[in-house]
């Protein structure tokens, strides 16, 4: 199993011909720390002697090779009523009219270009040196240049976990399964013969679709069918930015067609078809199916093997809203960013303006506090959660007690696999053979025994290649203390398990008492609902929200933990080049498998309610989201119980979401009165929103202004003891609905609700009412603390009808 989103290590990758080719590239596989300064030196590995000679000997080439290395690739954002632009016939053409400008008159500006923006953001992507940016930066109509940045790709069950069903009335009876609305993922494409993608009983392209299949290499445009609409690849950020080639190669296609799974993965889980008897080597057998079976899905391939870049993720943004799609699942991103930074944000705002929800991952950075990403108020960001299945493969040490692991190997059925086996742990010296590195175990020592490996550094089933390739029979993943009890399972090569740290600590106990250790592995097959669930992923980002304190992120939590949806037939299991197998459906990760859950719930009240707006549509997920598991105790993290900054408002209920009752909606125009509450300068909130305002002028008309956020976040410093925020509710549900307020407030807090009650006489008729938070900490505190509450609307005559909010309170 991969895990998704951030990667612990990145790679270098070589340049490769042009898309215009037909042929494939292809990539190395180098291990690299986390991008950096220094990564060029990384890669080529030349030495300074090599280098002083070819300064040497040819002057001229080295020359052209440095202005060709300090080309970068830069996006220029340009004001969209320009004055220069009704100079121009074309859009294109004023924005090659800047690099005329700015380039030497000997070269084509059009070789520089990238891309053309006009939907998600007005301005290029183009290749400068520093000079030429100083130079680009001095002209009329140039609004802001942010660098390319590289950002990474953060069931057969999990729908019958969320409560979907076709036989009752809730939320695919609803929506019709979806019907009519178009998912846009943004990843790695998609492998259109998987039978997720299978257009039998789908209904006709819907007539606002302008979008098309792209062709190129193995990817036709009768690939494209009613359930897959659109396809189309972006790859010219990522072409000028590939580093120089190396030996070990792994094949990419310049098509939409998915090579690394990851796209294929996400898309069918938001809008795969149902399929029968899927299952991942015989695990996990059953009826695959995403979230919303009956919507239609484009894929726009923004990432390759070395991650996805700003440019090309924009550019796709740019051309989405374009197509007429009515979602956008991006399960990608880095760390949080300012918003005017944010290529991301940039281009969300644009969308949402357009009626488009915008789902994102919230990065696979946690526990670490503030690691959530996608942070922009009109973004829906997903943290991860389990799910209450289980794939046993207990370890029996030999001297007679147990460990609990977890694999997908098919190891009950191939008696052989239960084997016991002598016990080995390689250490000492600096192969790196307790990380199983590849070549680092001795295949006279590992031959024929179940080899212990520790978590981390490189990939844990390439740990399984690594112990196999010795001649090893079976291994034991050992967690450590950064990964702890987390259980994400994979398919390995080998009969293997996973094991948690505790375990782990217990096992090399019994090695290093023991002279002649063993020990066996005992597989389980599938376990449904003997687990609590669902509980908060230990690598799902957490708040609170780094840039901005009075949004809570993330916004609620959906299943990203051992989630099985479709892959490639092109790859193995495991996505090793290694894994000979082949398979329709794989496990995977990360907060990338729980995006595309909300994408699909999203999808499914679009299609329920297609006047709402996207800020209905995330209200209506966020307030109905449960804090309870589904045997009604709290959600927990880990050993104790989940914090608001872990869940958000919650964990998804998409049966409550597709009929919430009321709703907070936002307009366009609030989050830009929200972003000059929050100090942003005038040319910040020109960048982000392609507004031109006066803060002053829109705060003395929006006095006492509060974004109508479903979730409520108070930060209390400088004295300040008490804040008053206003929040509006829109009656969804049924005419002459009461509802009155329940709250439970935050530890040293004193809640007030005016009023306490509400009295809708229509639908779409709305409220509002006011809050009044203030704290009664007797001392102040020398550090930030925290503490939660929640406030809940429930209507007097239909208990159903919950609409809750999160508050959070922060004491800096």
């Amino acid at each position: 199993m991969k895990s998704s989103y951030i990667s612990r290590v990145s790679y270098c990758y070589p340049e490769f011909k042009r898309a215009s080719q037909t042929t494939s590239f292809k990539y190395p596989r180098v291990p690299l720390q986390h991008p950096s300064s220094d990564s060029k030196y990384h890669c080529l590995n030349f030495s300074m002697e090599a280098k002083i000679q070819l300064l040497l000997s040819t002057l001229l080439l080295y020359s052209v090779s440095v202005h060709a290395n300090t080309l970068q690739t830069y996006i220029v954002q340009l004001h969209p009523q320009g004055v220069s632009s009704s100079l121009f016939p074309t859009k294109l053409q004023w924005h090659l009219s800047f690099l005329e400008q700015t380039l030497s008159s000997e070269e084509d500006p059009s070789s520089r270009l990238l891309y053309s923006y006009g939907s998600a953001m007005e301005g290029f992507a183009a290749q400068l040196s520093e000079t030429e940016l100083v130079s680009l930066r001095s002209l009329p109509d140039v609004v802001a240049i942010r660098p390319d940045r590289l950002l990474q790709v953060h069931t057969t069950y999990s729908y019958k976990f969320l409560g979907l069903s076709s036989t009752r009335d809730g939320a695919w009876i609803k929506s019709g399964f979806g019907r009519g609305t178009i998912i846009g993922v943004l990843d790695t494409g998609a492998w259109p013969e998987s039978p997720s993608f299978n257009d039998h009983g789908m209904p006709p392209v819907p007539k606002k679709w302008r979008g098309i299949c792209q062709e190129g290499q193995s990817f036709n445009a009768t690939n494209c069918n009613r359930k897959l609409i659109g396809a189309r690849f972006f790859i010219k950020g990522h072409h000028v930015s590939s580093a120089s080639p190396s030996a070990n190669m792994i094949e990419e296609y310049i098509s939409p067609r998915d090579s690394s799974g990851h796209g294929t993965h996400t898309s069918s889980t938001a809008g795969g078809v149902s399929v029968p008897m899927a299952s991942v080597l015989g695990n996990a057998a059953g009826v695959a199916r995403g979230m919303a079976p009956g919507a239609h899905i484009a894929v726009y391939k923004v990432c390759w093997f070395n991650g996805c870049y700003s440019s090309d993720i924009l550019a796709a943004m740019d051309v989405a809203i374009a197509d007429g799609v009515d979602v956008l699942s991006l399960s990608l991103g880095g760390f949080p960013l300012p918003l005017f930074d944010d290529n991301i944000a940039i281009g969300s705002f644009r969308a949402v303006e357009h009626g488009i929800s915008v789902i994102c991952a919230a990065g696979n950075n946690g526990p670490i506090q503030s690691s959530v990403a996608n942070i922009a108020p009109w973004i829906a960001t997903i943290g991860a959660s389990t799910l209450d299945r289980k794939f046993p493969a207990i370890v029996r040490m030999g001297n007679g007690e147990f460990l609990y692991g977890e694999c997908m190997f098919p190891g009950n059925k191939l008696p052989s696999a239960e084997k016991e086996l002598e016990l080995i742990y390689v250490t000492g010296g600096n192969s790196g053979s307790e990380f199983c590195f590849r070549g680092s175990l001795p295949r006279a020592k590992v031959r024929g025994k179940m080899v212990v490996c520790e978590r981390g550094v490189n990939g844990r089933a390439e740990k399984g290649v690594a112990v196999k390739e010795a001649g090893g029979a079976a291994m034991i993943l050992a967690n450590t203390e950064i990964n702890l009890e987390e259980d994400s399972v994979d398919t390995h090569v080998l009969p293997a398990t996973e094991i948690g740290y505790a375990e782990a600590v217990r096992l090399k106990a019994y090695m290093n008492t023991t002279s002649r250790p063993r020990a066996r592995i005992i597989f389980g097959g599938t376990v449904i609902g003997r687990s609590k669930a669902p509980a908060v992923a230990q690598f799902s980002a957490r708040g609170p929200n780094l840039y901005d304190p009075s949004i809570l992120k993330p916004d609620v939590i959906a299943p990203g933990v051992n989630i099985i949806a479709a892959w490639p037939q092109n790859l193995g299991p495991t996505g090793l080049p290694e894994d000979a197998r082949r398979v329709n459906f794989t496990v995977m990760s990360g907060t990338s498998m729980a995006c595309p859950h909300v994408s699909g719930i999203a999808a499914l009240i679009h299609s329920a309610h297609p006047a709402w707006t996207p800020a209905a549509i995330k209200s209506a997920i966020m307030t109905s989201a449960d804090v309870n598991d589904h045997r009604g105790k709290p959600i927990m993290d880990g050993n104790k119980q989940a914090a608001i900054f872990a869940i958000g408002a919650g964990h998804v209920n998409p049966d409550r979401a597709i009929d919430p009752g009321l709703i907070y909606d936002i307009m366009p125009d609030e989050y830009v009165i929200h972003l000059c509450t929050r100090g942003y300068t005038r040319s910040d909130i020109f960048t982000i929103t392609h507004r031109n305002v006066s803060c002053s002028e829109i705060l003395q008309m929006n006095r006492g202004f509060s974004l109508n956020y479903p979730s409520i976040s108070v930060a209390f410093k400088h004295g300040i003891e008490s804040r008053m925020i206003t929040r509006r509710l829109t009656n969804v549900g049924s005419p002459n609905s009461i509802y009155t307020v329940e709250v439970k407030a935050p530890e040293e807090v004193l809640v007030r609700i005016k009023p306490q009650r509400l009295m809708f006489k229509h639908i779409n008729q709305s409220l509002s009412y006011r809050i009044w938070v203030t704290s009664r900490k007797k001392t102040e505190t020398k550090r930030t603390s925290f503490a939660e509450g929640q406030l809940t609307w429930v209507n007097a005559h239909n208990n159903f009808y919950r609409v809750r909010s999160p508050i959070s309170v922060t004491w800096k």
